[in-house]
């Protein structure tokens, strides 16, 4: 899979309405950060990162931060980065950050479904 650039407001309708049929993740990545470019790295090279049953989101936040504070709003959880939130349904499953964003529990979500 690949990337879709999480950077206009109005995305977050459509991310929340393709949550109905199929888990959306956002990714929240500080390019000024080394460990949120290393957890990056290392959830690129994932075996979820491949996957086809979810989309993947990725907000740059030192160029869009408002979007990450409309996200935290909406979803409720504080924003942190490097952060992963998953929606399903229109609901956060899954809300880690740092190291403890782990792409097998993900996809275990993701199989649970």
């Amino acid at each position: 899979m690949s990337w879709q650039h999480f950077s206009d407001s109005k995305q977050w309708a459509d991310i929340l309405s393709a949550s109905e049929l199929s888990p959306q993740l956002i990714f929240k990545h500080s390019t000024r950060c080394s460990i949120s470019s290393m957890v990056l790295n290392r959830f690129e090279n994932s075996d979820l990162f491949k996957s086809t049953a979810i989309s993947f989101w990725f907000l740059d936040l030192i160029a869009f931060r408002e979007l990450s504070n409309l996200v935290a709003s909406e979803t409720q959880v504080w924003h942190e980065s490097p952060q992963c939130i998953v929606l399903s349904k229109s609901k956060v499953i899954y809300a880690e950050s740092h190291g403890s964003i782990q792409a097998k529990a993900i996809e275990q979500l993701i199989l649970d479904k």
